[in-house]
């Protein structure tokens, strides 16, 4: 294909079904990593909250595989980033509180 065949309105990027499959792939491997960690984590303290801030991850991980599968990847996304970023740092504020 030619440059002179290339619409200059359209914007390159991922179809809507590669989309989904990366949001899919990397919220499967978010809750891997986030099980991993529950795991180390309870390996060396026996908390509650522990459980429940990682138990929290996993299921906004499991939220966000979910909305990709329905095509929502931008609240996916969200869900997602959100979702861990709270988990990691109300462990954290927990973590330092003692």
């Amino acid at each position: 294909m030619s440059e002179a065949n290339v619409d200059p309105d359209e914007h390159p990027g991922l179809t809507p079904r590669q989309a989904r499959r990366i949001r899919i792939a990397l919220s499967g491997g978010i809750m891997i990593a986030v099980g991993a960690v529950l795991a180390l984590r309870l390996g060396s303290t026996h908390s509650v909250l522990t459980v429940a801030f990682y138990g929290m991850a996993l299921i906004l991980s499991g939220s966000a595989l979910m909305l990709s599968r329905a095509g929502r990847t931008r609240w996916a996304t969200l869900v997602l980033g959100a979702g861990v970023a709270v988990a990691v740092v109300a462990e954290w504020a927990v973590a330092s509180a003692r």
